[in-house]
C-alpha cells in the first residue's frame, strides 16, 4: 500500500526518522551516565516502546493504568506510573501488580499516602518533587518530603523506592543555555530530596528526573538514576521551535486531503481539522507561528513554502500563505501532510500509526491504546 491508496485523515509515522530519535537518546542517556526510562504517553504503542527499549535497561513510563494494562499485556513489566496516584485507583494499580506488573506510583500528598499506606498493597512508591514546575510535587527542603516518607516507610505492605521530577517549565525556554540551567535545577533538587532522605535513613534508590529539553540539553546527571523524556521520539513543531530537535527530525504527521479551493481568499480546505490536528497553539508565542500545523508534500514530507493550517472547524483545516496558493498542484483530492504543533495531543485522536520508511510505501499498521 502507498500513501496515496489511505483513507484521510490518517496518522503516519516515519520509523527511519523515529529510529534516529531514538537512537540519539539512547545515546545521550548513555553518555550522561543514567539510565532512559521512556514516556510513552505520546506513542501508546508497544511497536514504538520495543524500539524505545533497545539497548536500555527495559523500563518505561506510563499516564495512565489503560496504558499499563496495555503495555502489561505485550510484555512490558516494569513501569512508572507518573501521574499522582488517586485512591480511587489503588485497587486497578494493585490488580495489575498481581497481574505480574513492577508499577511504582507517585505521590506529593499526605491524604494520598495515607491511602496508599492503608490499602494493603505491597506499592512501590515515589514521592514526587517540584524543581520549578509547579504543576505537583512537595519542595525539597520542605517538611512535607520527611511526611510523606515516614507515611509510606510506616505502611504494612508498601515501600518507598525514591523520588520523582518533572522540570515541564523547560518548555518555557527558548536556548541551549537555559535548558542546560533547568536542567541542573531539576537534577539538584531532586538529589537534594534524596540526599535528605538518606540522612534521616529512607530509603531511596530511584532519583527519576526526565523531560525532552532537559534530557537533550542537560551537561551533569551526578546523583540522578534515570531520566524520563518522551516527545524525543515523534517530536513536533514546538520542539523544533524552541530548538530541541529540526523540522527533519519530526517522525509524526496528518495525511490529509485538499476538499476545497477558496480562491477569492486565497485558500485551501483540508479534510483535517480540529479533531485530526487538536487545537493545540503552542508554536503561537515561537519566533515561527505554524498555526495549527505546517502544510507538506505528501511524497517528500517537507514543509510546502509557508503553507499552514491557519484555522480549523471540526472536520475542516483552513490552508493560507502570504503568496498565491497553487490551486493547479493541489487540485481537490490532492493529499498532503501536516506536520503536528504538539505530536502527544495530535497522536491522541487515532487508533494506528500507518507505517513508512523514509518514502510513501506503507510497510506496516502499529496500533496505539487510547483512553484512562
Amino acid at each position: 500500500m502507498d500513501l496515496s491508496d489511505l483513507s484521510t485523515p490518517a496518522l503516519i509515522l516515519d520509523r527511519r526518522i523515529l529510529a534516529r530519535n531514538i537512537e540519539a537518546m539512547s545515546a545521550r542517556a548513555q553518555a550522561l551516565g543514567v539510565g532512559l526510562r521512556p514516556h510513552l504517553k505520546t506513542a501508546k504503542s508497544v511497536d514504538v516502546a520495543r524500539l524505545a527499549l533497545a539497548g536500555n535497561f527495559g523500563g518505561i513510563t506510563v499516564s495512565t493504568l489503560h496504558e499499563a494494562a496495555y503495555f502489561l499485556e505485550n510484555g512490558i513489566a516494569d513501569m512508572t506510573y507518573a501521574v499522582a496516584m488517586a485512591p480511587g485507583k489503588l485497587d486497578a494499580a494493585a490488580a495489575l501488580m498481581d497481574k505480574g506488573a513492577d508499577l511504582k506510583i507517585i505521590t506529593d500528598n499526605p491524604d494520598a499516602a495515607r491511602a496508599i499506606a492503608g490499602h494493603g498493597g505491597a506499592f512501590h512508591v515515589l514521592i514526587e518533587i517540584d524543581t520549578g514546575d509547579g504543576r505537583g510535587g512537595v519542595q525539597p527542603q520542605g517538611p512535607e518530603l520527611l511526611d510523606l516518607a515516614r507515611i509510606i516507610e510506616a505502611a504494612p505492605a508498601a515501600s518507598l523506592c525514591g523520588v520523582l521530577t518533572h522540570a515541564g517549565h523547560s518548555y518555557g525556554c527558548r536556548d541551549a543555555e537555559s535548558m542546560a540551567a533547568v536542567a541542573e535545577e531539576e537534577r539538584a533538587g531532586a538529589v537534594a530530596a534524596a540526599d535528605r532522605l538518606h540522612a534521616e535513613g529512607l530509603p531511596c534508590a530511584e532519583v527519576s528526573v526526565g523531560s525532552t529539553p532537559t534530557a537533550r540539553f542537560a551537561r551533569d546527571l551526578t546523583g540522578v538514576t534515570e531520566t524520563r523524556p518522551g516527545v524525543y521520539m515523534f517530536s513536533d513543531l514546538f520542539q523544533a521551535g524552541i530548538g530541541t530537535c529540526g523540522i527533519d527530525d519530526i517522525a509524526l504527521s496528518v495525511l490529509s486531503s485538499v476538499i476545497g479551493h477558496r480562491t477569492a481568499d486565497n485558500a485551501l480546505v483540508l479534510d483535517a481539522g480540529a479533531l485530526a490536528l487538536s487545537k493545540d497553539r503552542s508554536t503561537e508565542k515561537l519566533a515561527h507561528d505554524c498555526g495549527f500545523g505546517l502544510v507538506c508534500d505528501s511524497g517528500t514530507g517537507r514543509p510546502m513554502g509557508d503553507l499552514k493550517v491557519a484555522s480549523v472547524h471540526q472536520e475542516h483545516g483552513m490552508v493560507r500563505s502570504a503568496a498565491p496558493l497553487p490551486f493547479a498542484a493541489l487540485p481537490i483530492g490532492a493529499k498532503v501532510r501536516v506536520l503536528p504543533n504538539h505530536a502527544c495531543m495530535t497522536a491522541a485522536a487515532y487508533d494506528a500509526y500507518h507505517v513508512i520508511d523514509g518514502g510513501t510505501e506503507v510497510i506496516a499498521r502499529w496500533p496505539r491504546c487510547n483512553g484512562w
